[in-house]
């Protein structure tokens, strides 16, 4: 990876390539602190700071905190991953749409497109929501029909820019962009949870208290990233022969090779998913005024919060991590039955006349695949819940009440991994000489 990093500097191209991101970066973040016109800052602080739980802390942490300070990239590139994945489902449902992404290059421009389309149009029914709830909360003062549209605009098209830099770094720079405008959102929230990290168990502590705390802490820190890692990199590689061939005087073919399966199939999808159920009703609680109230609605809500689980002195809340257990593994389920098809897998594997050893080639293959797919799912969603819970379990029980949990790990880490093995295969393009070597 160091090399990886070594020999990123020493070519032009690369060079070049690694400045225009980090430009993109700088602006991302400068947009991330420009206030939207006519919202009153003060207002908004303690507008925050009456809401109960975790309503908005899954949204603003993957939007760099530019949620809670109602700037311009307030909704940041949350409309874009909502509009993908449901393309991606839309894609599965309408037969016009899966055959138009089997169309190669044109099609999924045509796709590409009408992302973007729902993008806006989700950009833009967020933004009048978030100005009516917030316009009633007194955060928008004066409110009127003028002033809403201001912010409508602002909103819409902050998240409409932050799309089309995410596409741009793709295209100019290194690695997905979208992804990267994703992990910059995030990390920019770490040294802020470090912050409160340090206040609250380091600061004012005895000195050995103190460097047994941060220890553990890193100690944390580490092992969900080597799980994370661990998950990311496992597979099972399901071994393919393909029969021999005779063409003229010479026989091709015969080689052998695999189908790999990785165990997080899904990757981060079902944790994304269910985080984004779990808050939903919180959210549209807090908008209408209603999340600190006293009745059955409350308790729900504070079920749903992810700040009340593990909590020693408010078990009853837990029920709600089983039902976020619950929705990981129905979406992990789910995600990958609309994005892998063991039987089309296996038509292609007998198409090109290949088998799996002591298999049958057709339906019997189909089987096989769907019977170890089910399984690896289970353990991958299993791992990923691990990942995901141990934040939890250490902010109910030792009330860290930070921003970056398992979830923003997996993010992190899977982004990382990704856009080093983009640089690397950029690098190797440019450093193989083929049969011009001498």
């Amino acid at each position: 990876m160091l090399e990886t990093v070594k020999n990123l500097f020493r070519v032009k191209e690369m060079r070049r390539k690694l400045l225009y991101v980090l430009g993109m970066i700088f602006v991302i973040r400068l947009g991330c602190q420009l206030p939207v016109p006519g919202v009153n800052r003060a207002v908004l602080q303690e507008v925050f700071s009456s809401f109960s739980g975790e309503a908005f802390n899954f949204f603003d942490s993957f939007t760099g905190g530019s949620f809670t300070q109602m700037s311009i990239f307030a909704l940041n590139i949350t409309p874009y991953i909502t509009s993908s994945i449901i393309m991606q489902l839309l894609t599965i449902a309408i037969p016009a749409l899966e055959e138009m992404q089997r169309d190669g290059e044109e099609g999924r421009k045509k796709i590409t497109a009408i992302t973007r389309y729902l993008t806006v149009g989700l950009a833009a029914f967020e933004s009048i929501a978030m100005a009516i709830g917030f316009g009633r909360q007194g955060v928008i003062p004066n409110m009127n029909f003028l002033k809403g549209v201001v912010v409508v605009v602002c909103l819409t098209a902050g998240s409409a820019m932050l799309m089309w830099i995410g596409e741009r770094i793709t295209v100019k720079g290194i690695g997905n962009g979208i992804s990267i405008v994703l992990v910059v959102n995030i990390v920019s929230r770490i040294p802020a949870d470090f912050v409160t990290l340090y206040s609250r168990f380091i600061a004012g502590k005895p000195v050995a208290i103190g460097i047994l705390a941060a220890i553990i802490i890193i100690a944390i820190i580490l092992v969900v990233v080597v799980l994370v890692l661990l998950l990311n990199g496992a597979e099972r590689r399901i071994p393919v022969q393909y029969s021999k061939k005779m063409a003229g005087r010479k026989m091709y073919g015969g080689q052998s090779s695999h189908i790999p399966l990785k165990v997080n199939t899904a990757g981060v999808i079902p944790v994304i998913f269910a985080s984004s159920i779990m808050s939903f009703p919180s959210i549209i609680a807090q908008l209408l005024g209603k999340g600190n109230g006293t009745g059955i609605g409350s308790e729900i809500l504070r079920g749903l919060s992810s700040n009340n689980w593990c909590n020693p002195a408010q078990l009853k809340y837990s029920w709600g991590l089983i039902v976020y257990i619950v929705l990981c593994v129905f979406f992990a389920y789910f995600y990958t039955s609309i994005t892998f098809n063991p039987l089309e897998v296996a038509d292609n594997i007998k198409k090109q006349g290949g088998f799996i050893p002591g298999i049958r080639p057709g339906k019997p293959t189909s089987d096989y695949l769907t019977g170890i797919l089910n399984y690896i799912i289970f353990i991958g969603a299993v791992g990923l819940i691990i990942v995901a819970v141990i934040p939890f379990f250490f902010n109910g029980i030792f009330g860290a009440n930070v921003s970056f949990g398992g979830t923003s790990i997996i993010i992190i880490v899977g982004v990382i991994l990704e856009t080093i093995k983009q640089i690397e295969s950029q690098m190797l393009v440019r450093n193989y000489k083929g049969f011009l070597a001498k």
